[in-house]
């Protein structure tokens, strides 16, 4: 009988097919997609309708060396970089000030170096491995309201540069949020995230209203036309508020099965920068509400596998880096739907796996090789 006992209990390794499955299907689909938003505009600009497509096929394939190959690695490894990790990406976003900073679509966000690098992107991976090992540092300490302000004080730094010298609102967000995330799960006392939670909204709130009745200054009122766009679009149909409404007409006119793959119109001149941010609304028109509903639950999917593998992971570093993947991806996702549904303001931001993106999609899918490498070490009895 306890021969018995012992060979129920024999242990296997557990790998997470489906996430891999997942994550292949989203980058597939993205291609097809990119090719079908992009080739007019690429046509007109550079004479090459793949030009788009078969930069992204490149740095998607260079992508899943990376993840495949930091999946077949031990996680643990990448904890004794993570001082190191969280010092580079910091310079990183300064030297978007340097000559080796360039401006793309308006913004200087991007470095050359040698290849087109986005600093947010390296940054994003670089904390998640930073907090994920200064958690499990903390230990027990992190559940003090001391230790908890010194973690959040750690975050500052990127969220700040990020924000003003990037200027991107977006990725600052992101990053602060996946810190949040991260501690939120380590720590039981929920009163602390409230009380952020409680704040943000307030000031958002604050925000809108002050920018609603025109009582900030001339030139802060400028910086958030934004807000007026996005409460009012028709009325900034000629500037903040154009994209967003092409948007909107993609959406409307895609209705439950859409008009049909190629079929859109508004890639043809009149949607801005529909391969990047606003790429889900060309989804909503060729495959309309069913086609986005699709790729909404494989991304609830994804998000699923996530948290299986956070709750079985072999320790906290491991689980915390799951987290932390996790809450970039998912709140990336949210994010850019709600750009392109004009539920929030305009922030420019991508949808993952899909959207136009080099470094995004290289960094990505080398996050969900840190996934997957975690998900190689779970033990399940049998």
């Amino acid at each position: 009988m306890s021969e018995q006992v012992k060979k129920k209990k024999k242990i296997k390794y557990f790998f997470d097919y489906t996430m891999l499955f997942i994550v292949i299907f989203l980058l597939l689909f993205g291609l097809v997609m990119l090719y079908s938003t992009s080739s007019y505009e690429a046509n007109i600009k550079f004479e090459d309708s793949a030009f788009y497509f078969r930069k992204q096929a490149i740095a998607s394939a260079i992508g899943i060396v990376v993840m495949l190959a930091i999946m077949l690695f031990d996680y643990h490894i990448v904890q004794r970089f993570a001082a190191i990790a969280y010092v580079v990406s910091l310079v990183l976003i300064l030297l978007v000030l340097t000559p080796l900073g360039y401006e793309a679509g308006g913004a200087r966000r991007w470095l050359n170096l040698g290849m087109s690098l986005q600093p947010a992107e390296v940054a994003k991976l670089a904390l998640i491995i930073f907090f994920a090992s200064v958690v499990c540092r903390f230990g027990e300490h992190i559940k003090e309201k001391r230790g908890l302000l010194i973690v959040l004080a750690l975050a500052i730094p990127h969220s700040f540069c990020v924000l003003t010298i990037t200027q991107n609102l977006s990725s600052a967000i992101i990053i602060f949020s996946i810190v949040l995330m991260m501690l939120f799960v380590a720590t039981p006392q929920y009163k602390e995230y409230f009380i952020i939670a409680g704040i943000a909204v307030v000031f958002a709130v604050a925000m809108v209203l002050l920018v609603k009745y025109d009582i900030l200054p001339t030139g802060l009122s400028y910086r958030f036309a934004r807000i007026k766009a996005w409460m009012d679009p028709e009325s900034y149909a000629a500037n903040k508020g154009f994209q967003t409404l092409q948007a909107l007409y993609a959406i409307g006119s895609g209705d439950i099965f859409g008009k049909g793959l190629g079929e859109s119109i508004q890639k043809l001149g009149y949607l801005p920068e529909a391969q990047n941010d606003m790429i889900f609304s060309i989804i909503c028109e060729e495959l309309g509400l069913f086609g986005a509903i699709a790729i909404i639950l494989l991304f609830v999917l994804l998000i699923w596998r996530f948290m299986v593998i956070a709750n079985n992971a072999q320790d906290m570093f491991g689980a915390l880096l799951v987290v932390g993947v996790m809450a970039h991806i998912s709140i990336q996702v949210i994010l850019n739907i709600a750009v392109v549904t004009n539920t929030i303001p305009n922030t420019g931001i991508t949808l993952p796996f899909i959207s136009y993106g080099g470094s995004s999609i290289v960094f990505l899918l080398a996050e969900m090789g840190l996934v997957l490498s975690v998900s190689r070490s779970i033990r399940l009895e049998g």
